[in-house]
């Protein structure tokens, strides 16, 4: 099957379509989401096929100007996608860092998002390891829960006079006292 390249220029308010391959054959369209369809039809009656059995792809002829500004703004969106995967990641790491040493609200608080949002990075995160493969933590993260469980804790109270709220009251006077 034959791929016809199918010319598009602006005229007025329109698209002026022709077919180098095939001389004669000439359309119009609106809007250029639709030339491929009325070129693809121009083809058709041109060499009384089914449009359906047409395949075309249309190749806009804009000026220079306009292709280096439209190239441009291509690249700065790629280059916008990719520092958003970045920022993604790195929120992904901190995240996991921040819930290995703390609760999810201060890790909330802390990246300047909701204890929400701190969960799904987490999980986020969970699932790209699981999918690449590698289930170990990351070194920060084991660096900061390390550190978090080296610093001194307070005693836990144990017993029956666990939960005495008299008994701890007075504990809390002799440690003033004391």
């Amino acid at each position: 099957m034959t791929v016809y390249r199918v010319n598009a220029r602006r005229s007025g308010e329109w698209w002026a379509l022709d077919v180098p391959d095939l001389p004669g054959v000439f359309s119009q369209s609106k809007r250029l989401e639709k030339a491929e369809d009325a070129a693809r039809e121009a083809i058709a009656l041109m060499l009384d096929v089914d449009p359906d059995t047409v395949q075309v792809t249309v190749e806009p002829q804009i000026p220079a100007a306009a292709l280096k500004s439209v190239a441009a703004a291509d690249k700065a969106r790629r280059e916008a996608e990719e520092a958003a995967t970045r920022a993604q990641v790195a929120m992904e790491e901190a995240a996991e860092a921040l819930t290995a040493a703390m609760s999810q609200r201060d890790a909330g608080q802390l990246l300047k998002v909701s204890f929400q949002r701190v969960s799904q990075l987490v999980a986020a995160k969970r699932r790209r390891v699981d999918a690449q493969g590698k289930a170990k933590a990351s070194g920060a993260a084991r660096k900061l829960k390390e550190a978090y469980e080296a610093y001194p804790k307070a005693p836990a109270r144990r017993g029956r006079d666990a939960h005495d709220p008299k008994k701890r009251r007075a504990d809390k006077g002799q440690r003033l006292s004391a």
